[in-house]
């Protein structure tokens, strides 16, 4: 009771303390890791008196203050030499054995203990994670007692699970093998050492500190690819553990004190200092999950989190390639959002009735990719299609109705950046209207100030006024010009919208072949405000009457910080818009943290970068639509590199998880970017300078 009282004073009434230590347990064990942990704990509580508040931020946003690497890619950190050289090593031996948990086989999870949360949804038991950790260790309490040491079995913990759960032992010892069996996968970079050493004909054996019996891991690893292993030494089967060298001595006991010996294993105590004490040489094989942690996002639901950290961490460092920095940029933090992204879509639509699947022309390329590998049969069917839209386009074409967006996204958003108006006019495309606006111009402000629509004007403005009015093609766009330009404009706005009618023709052309017998689709975008599908819907039923109600499907919508934050919300309110991650509705938090400002909507953009040209829009020709595109991006291998690793990381996923198993939440998907947001100073001039797309118009 004394020495309960004191570990719950100690360890538990600080989550974060908790946490902590329990990790260093993990990490240090034996006489040296256990005075060091004890350490470790009395200078957190006593950190803990004077700053308590620094102690409960730890815990309740564990990724404050993490950083990534910025100068190189993560993966170079745990680059191993190749396979074959390890091998060379090992094959001097007699016998050569193996670790087998987090060494020759990896679990798709942070911890190895997250595994119970996927048991207890397959035995639909209440909190059975947290009851599976504590009835191990009365297990393993019961077994110290009885033979002086901790090693348990399996049917052991589930006896007391049966006992003081309620799970019926065989049910249960049942379930967690089958759980094993379904999520354990091959370590890349020892098979590639395994089929080497196998191919030499040597002798290979698993030494591991187990619970589950020799026969399942034996199904395990082959499972994973190692066949042929000659045998199996596991603690619970044989009363010792590597942790004293006991399982050690009696491997040399089976095999002869003659032969040599080398083990190989993640373990620094256990694995490593224990076999060398043993008489066994050692190979020192980093944990992934320790490896990667320190760069990986926390803050997430717990079994989305742990697996999203299982997959990339196994990925990443298991020390086999060396991966650009592209490649992780898809697949540490692209990878999870586009699945996610991607199953939230089929679900809306599901639920929707809806008869399309529109994925915008250029942020949904990669995305229509993925929803091509996870819905073959919507693909099949002709649900889905990748069609050509983009902002540029949907302003020029719906400037009728959308008359201030128009002027907002090509004037008012490019005022006192440097643009001449001959770059303005020629992104407008209405080129051909500017010598004779640059002629006339004075005279055009004359009659401006002379008419009843200036107001306040007085000597110092009508000066202005007449300087501002003499321009040529070089003039630069100000605040001072800016609104005389759309003054003019606005006078010529037939003039203007004839320039577009040939564009609305021949795009009518176009998707009335994409909405055949379609009645509401949605289209698929990045964000924000979402004006692509507003304007796409407004074309396609006010302009060419094809009667088809389009709904915007985005990523995220306009933020607190941006300067029109409402700019959206009735249609969003009304479902005309629907935004997957974050609006004023839901996940507020991230709402008021994103910040375009800052760059965080360029780095959305640059995960869903394609190899594409940008679309400017359409034109008819020989009586036939022709697409008008404008340049591709330069870094077309960059691009190539960030897609593979998104479709990497979504093809890691589905090797172990069924796809209707879990929909990725929506705030969860978010999360690895900040940390990405969080370095931004660091990393935008550097690295996400060759993903800045071509510019457009807002």
């Amino acid at each position: 009771s004394v020495k309960l009282n004191i570990y719950n004073r100690l360890v538990n009434r600080v989550p974060y303390i908790q946490k902590k230590y329990h990790s260093l347990r993990q990490q240090k064990r034996g006489l040296r890791g256990r005075a060091y942990a004890w350490c470790a704990l009395a200078g957190m509580n006593i950190a803990y008196h004077f700053a308590p508040r620094k102690y409960e931020e730890a815990f309740y946003y564990p990724d404050k203050g993490k950083k990534i690497p910025v100068d190189c890619s993560e993966s170079s950190l745990s680059l191993r030499e190749a396979p074959e050289k390890l091998a060379e090593r090992l094959k001097k031996y007699d016998v050569i054995s193996f670790d087998v948990f987090d060494t020759l086989v990896f679990r798709p999870f942070a911890a190895p203990s997250d595994l119970f949360f996927m048991i207890g949804e397959t035995l639909n038991y209440l909190d059975f994670e947290r009851i599976r950790k504590v009835m191990e260790w009365r297990a393993r309490q019961k077994a110290k007692e009885r033979k002086g040491i901790y090693e348990v079995t399996l049917a052991e913990i589930y006896e007391e699970l049966e006992k003081q759960a309620g799970i019926p032992k065989e049910k249960g010892m049942q379930a967690e093998i089958d759980t094993e069996l379904q999520y354990c996968f091959g370590n890349p970079y020892m098979l590639e050492a395994f089929k080497y050493l196998k191919g030499c004909g040597k002798k290979i054996i698993c030494t591991s500190d187990m619970y589950l019996p020799a026969s399942v891991i034996k199904k395990m690893v082959e499972k994973c690819g190692f066949t042929g292993i000659d045998n199996f030494f596991i603690s619970c089967e044989q009363d010792a553990v590597k942790g004293d060298g006991g399982l050690f001595q009696i491997v040399k006991d089976f095999y002869g004190k003659d032969k040599t010996y080398i083990h190989t294993g993640d373990h620094p105590v256990s694995d490593i200092t224990w076999a060398k004490k043993s008489g066994f040489d050692a190979e020192f094989y980093q944990n992934v999950n320790i490896a990667g942690m320190p760069y990986r996002a926390e803050d997430m639901s717990i079994i989305t989190g742990s697996m999203y950290r299982g997959i990339v961490n196994a990925h990443i460092h298991n020390g086999l390639k060396e991966y650009s920095r592209e490649y992780e940029l898809g697949f540490i933090y692209g990878g999870l959002f586009v699945l996610g992204y991607c199953q939230w879509i089929h679900d809306y639509v599901e639920k929707h009735e809806i008869d399309k699947i529109l994925f915008l022309s250029r942020d949904g390329d990669i995305i229509n990719q993925v929803y091509t590998m996870l819905y073959p049969d919507e693909v099949e069917a002709g649900l889905t299609e990748y069609v050509y839209w983009s902002r540029l386009a949907a302003t020029k074409m719906s400037a009728r109705y959308f008359k201030y967006d128009y002027f907002r996204r090509f004037i008012d958003h490019k005022v006192n950046q440097k643009y001449t108006l001959e770059q303005i006019f020629k992104s407008m495309e209405i080129e051909d209207m500017l010598p004779k606006m640059c002629e006339v111009f004075p005279i055009f402000a004359e009659m401006l100030l002379k008419s009843s629509d200036i107001y306040g004007k007085n000597e110092r403005m009508i000066r202005d006024v007449r300087k501002e009015a003499k321009i040529t093609s070089e003039t630069k766009l100000s605040d001072q010009n800016a609104w005389l330009i759309k003054e003019y404009l606005i006078a010529h706005w037939e003039e203007v919208l004839s320039h577009y009618e040939e564009q609305l023709a021949a795009g009518k052309m176009y998707y009335e072949k994409v909405l055949k017998d379609c009645k509401r689709v949605v289209a698929v975008d990045i964000g924000w405000a979402g004006s692509g599908a507003v304007a796409l819907n407004y074309i396609v039923n006010e302009e060419w009457k094809l009667d088809c109600e389009v709904i915007g499907l985005l990523a995220g919508t306009n933020t607190i910080h941006n300067a029109e934050p409402n700019m959206s919300e009735p249609q969003l309110y009304s479902g005309k818009l629907v935004s997957y991650m974050y609006s004023q509705g839901h996940n507020r938090d991230i709402w008021k943290w994103h910040d375009a400002a800052q760059g965080h909507n360029l780095y959305w953009e640059a995960l869903l970068e394609s190899t594409g040209a940008s679309f400017k829009g359409f034109l008819y020709e020989n009586q036939r639509v022709i697409f008008n595109f404008g340049k591709k991006e330069e870094n077309q291998e960059g691009i190539n590199e960030l897609q593979k690793g998104i479709i990497d990381y979504i093809n890691k996923y589905l090797s172990v998880f069924r796809l209707e198993l879990v929909s990725i939440p929506m705030r969860d998907a978010y999360v690895p970017m900040l940390l990405l947001e969080n370095m931004n100073s660091n990393l935008s001039d550097t690295f996400f300078e060759s993903f800045m797309q071509e510019a457009n118009v807002g």
